[in-house]
């Protein structure tokens, strides 16, 4: 049963990561606003794929809650019905979360992919909650967690949604990628929990702080880059989408600050990298740390001086949050100091 769960929880933690990598191909290609409702796409549980079904059209079929643009805006059926040979507003009310209608197949296809990556993320933490009863009697604290990851998910839809009705508001967008990073982290606690083999680390109190230092600095880092994001897409809304050398042309001090502490956090995880390979702690995943901080540099300085190669933005931020994860799980270990599991 613990190897069975603890797949289980490995699957979950992917599929998660997967709703973070689909999140941020939607960020590069300004798929956001590709489903300007939710749960559903423009009212329909699959979305469409041609512009016809989104207008208005005589001797037709519609269903209670299904949108058309009209008129340069949403409109919902407010019941099943035909269409006559005219249009009939009272068939139809305004669609009053926003003001955004517009159609685009792409972004639409790119952020319903994403809503289904989440779906099947929230199912597989659903399952995880129930097996987790099994825990139980060994450890009360594995289910309460697991259901805790299970309403940590609803609340992330519910930011999703607010994410859209708000039209991408910056603020939202950063509580969301937040929020996804304190899911995987909960479920990383959940994996290294139900873990019978864990041996505690012997190491001086200093490499625990440091360790806790550097997760710090990378959800600063993380949230700046948020922010980076923010003006970057500003720019894109001034000067164009092809004018990629005009994005950081004159940057805010927020992107000097992201940029500096990038060297903060090299240098941290450096000294972490040397003290426990010269001690011979076993502790694998610093390699790991390294590894990711070197392909996040790259694409840091790629995106500034080669003006945003295709894919590098979201290669950057699922790099952060794959490196987060990893420094967590390092955390785990080296915060362990019993041979036995935690309990409540």
């Amino acid at each position: 049963m613990e190897k069975s769960f603890l797949k289980l929880a490995k699957i979950t933690l992917v599929l998660v990561y997967l709703v973070i990598v689909a999140g941020a191909v939607v960020r590069m290609t300004g798929s956001g606003m590709g489903c300007p409702d939710w749960p559903k796409c423009f009212g329909y549980y699959i979305p469409p794929t041609d512009e016809t079904v989104l207008e208005w059209q005589a001797n037709r079929d519609f269903e209670k809650g299904q949108v058309i643009i009209q008129n340069k805006a949403l409109w919902v059926a407010t019941a099943n019905f035909t269409t006559s040979n005219t249009y009939n507003p009272k068939n139809w009310e305004a669609y009053t979360k926003h003001d955004y209608a517009e159609f685009n197949v792409w972004h639409t296809w790119i952020e319903y992919i994403n809503r289904l990556f989440g779906a099947l993320a929230g199912f597989a933490t659903l399952a995880l909650a129930i097996f987790s009863f099994w825990f139980w009697k060994k450890s009360k604290l594995i289910p309460l967690l697991a259901w805790l990851v299970v309403f940590g998910m609803g609340f992330q839809a519910w930011l999703g949604a607010t994410v859209v009705y708000s039209v991408l508001a910056p603020v939202r967008i950063t509580l969301h990628m937040f929020m996804a990073l304190v899911i995987v982290a909960m479920l990383l606690f959940l994996i290294y929990n139900a873990q019978q083999s864990k041996k505690p680390f012997k190491g001086p109190a200093l490499i625990r702080s440091v360790v806790l230092f550097s997760i710090i600095l990378s959800l600063i880092q993380i949230i700046l880059g948020t922010q980076v994001r923010q003006a970057v897409d500003h720019q894109i809304d001034v000067v164009g989408y092809l004018a990629k050398n005009l994005w950081l042309e004159n940057p805010d001090i927020t992107f000097y600050v992201h940029r500096s502490l990038s060297i903060l956090v090299l240098l941290t995880n450096c000294f972490l990298f040397w003290k426990i390979r010269k001690n011979d702690w076993k502790l694998p995943e610093i390699n790991w740390v390294m590894l990711f901080i070197l392909i996040e540099v790259l694409t840091g300085m790629a995106m500034f001086y080669l003006d945003f190669p295709f894919g590098s933005q979201p290669l950057h931020l699922v790099i952060a949050s794959i490196l987060f994860g990893i420094q967590f799980y390092l955390f785990l270990k080296v915060f362990h100091k019993t041979k036995n599991n935690i309990n409540l």
